[in-house]
Formats: structure tokens, sequence, C-alpha cells
């Protein structure tokens, strides 16, 4: 019996700009700009982002003003619209779930598996808290469970337990040297060819 698939997609870089650089942009912090594309352990990425918004005082309200004036990247609604005729989807992120609201909203809100931000009365963010350790990786083999063919696509390190364990993984624009890592994981740059790879795979 054919298995129903399912797509799982990474939310920042592949249908939406990366949260924390458009905030270093706005605050001229150039340190939180390094994203997973960049660091493949995420606490210890973490870790640094807490530090360095505590050190200048930064609040969850201002990251949070920054987001509201972000739009999805170009293509990105059509490509999902398109998706979701097709194919049961879910995003997994590292993003956190205080942050991601007014993306989803102009994503005609697909369901989303993020993170949580434990936050002060002043509105200082403390610390975050995995939704379970390594939850795109888990999701995917929950899914599997449950007779689903999973389709994976991502775009950095953090994806990479994901995309090792779906049925089927494809990045989507990667650094040129994680590509180079696994030349055998097929890439798409743009949207509709990030399509073609998905749909190719159910013909």
């Amino acid at each position: 019996m054919n298995r129903m698939q399912i797509v799982c997609l990474d939310l920042e870089g592949v249908l939406v700009p990366e949260i924390w650089i458009a905030f270093a942009e706005k605050t001229g912090v150039e340190a939180l700009r390094r994203t997973t594309r960049d660091e493949p352990d995420y606490d210890v990425l973490m870790r640094h982002r807490l530090g360095i918004l505590a050190e200048h005082g930064f609040t969850l309200s201002q990251i949070q003003e920054v987001i509201a004036t972000l739009e999805p990247l170009p293509g990105s609604l059509d490509f999902l619209d398109k998706l979701r005729f097709k194919y049961e989807l879910i995003i997994l992120s590292d993003t956190f779930s205080q942050f991601a609201g007014p993306l989803l909203e102009q994503l005609n809100r697909p369901t989303l598996f993020c993170h949580e931000l434990e936050v002060d009365d002043d509105d200082y963010i403390t610390d975050y808290r995995l939704r379970i350790p390594d939850h795109k990786c888990k999701t995917v083999q929950h899914l599997q469970k449950l007779n689903f063919e999973v389709i994976a696509a991502g775009d950095s390190y953090n994806d990479l337990g994901m995309l090792k364990t779906a049925d089927h993984c494809i990045f989507f624009c990667p650094p040129d040297s994680l590509a180079a890592e696994y030349p055998d994981v097929p890439v798409a740059r743009e949207h509709p060819e990030l399509l073609a790879h998905i749909e190719a795979l159910s013909s």
C-alpha cells in the first residue's frame, strides 16, 4: 500500500527572511548575523544570541517590532498554496512562537512546530525552551511511524537531522559549504524549482 506523502519544511531561509539577520541589520550589531547556516550547534548559537541581547539591553518587543516589518520571501506564498493543494504540510523550525505569528499570518497560517522563549516581567529574554530536543528529526521519525512518506526541505545545518531521516530530502538555497558536504542531496534555488523536485517524487 502506498504511504501518504507529507512535506516538512524549514521556515527561515526557506519561506521567510532570517529574523536574527533582520534584527542585526536594524540594530547594527553584526554579531547577531550568525545563524544556523554558520553554527551547527544550536545551543551554542542561542547562548551567543542571548548574551548579546543582555549586553545591549534588547527586549522581546524590540525584536517583534522588526519582525512586524518583514514579509515572506518572494514566491513563497504561491509555492505554499500550490503545495498545500496536493500535500499535507508541517513547518519544522527552530524559531520561537513569540517570533513567528506575524509571518505565519502572511503565509495563511501553515502548521508550525517550534520552540518557546522565556521572558521576564521587564520583557527581557532570559532563556529558551526546546519543544523537545532534536525536534525536527524526531517529528519526522514519528510521522514515519504513522506510515507517512516524508519529504523534507531545509537550508541549514540544523536541518540535517530532519533531512537525513526523511524518505526524501532537498536543500533550498543552502550555503555552498553545506551543499559541498552533501553532494548527493539535490539543491533548489527558487521556489518553483523546489516544487518541481517535490512533485517529481510523486510521479
